[in-house]
């Protein structure tokens, strides 16, 4: 018996063997502005969540620096808990490219949001 399972965030596509269902995080693409991703890292499927069963979306709003770091990470909203740390840290843990010295800083917060959902797998 052979169960795949697949994990899918935007255009990066993970596949690993699983027991029942696939776990996803899927991040809501949004207007970056010039402020372009360089290393986006994407928060883990909690695994006390992933066998309860349960599902949300989590909304993370923070402030990039001129050296591309993140600050100020803030859950804005979230329809439950469990994710809200795994989005955080997965804030906190990504890059941007820096701004140029001849660039302004803008005050303006960034915001990404984060889908949990479980998919079910077929059993060959």
């Amino acid at each position: 018996m052979r169960i795949s399972r697949l994990l899918g965030i935007g255009v990066i596509i993970f596949s690993a063997a699983a027991a029942q269902e696939a776990s996803v995080v899927e991040y809501v693409a949004g207007d970056e502005g010039e402020r372009r991703p360089l290393h986006t890292v994407v928060p883990a499927y909690p695994e006390k969540a992933r066998r309860a069963r349960v599902e949300g979306e989590v909304e993370v709003c923070f402030k990039v620096n001129r050296e591309g770091r993140t600050s100020r990470v803030a859950v804005r909203r979230s329809t439950n808990r469990a994710f809200e740390k795994p989005s955080r840290d997965a804030v906190r843990a990504s890059t941007y490219r820096p701004l140029p010295k001849d660039k302004e800083l803008s005050g303006i917060k960034t915001c990404r949001t984060f889908r949990f959902h479980l998919e079910a797998v077929t059993i060959d």
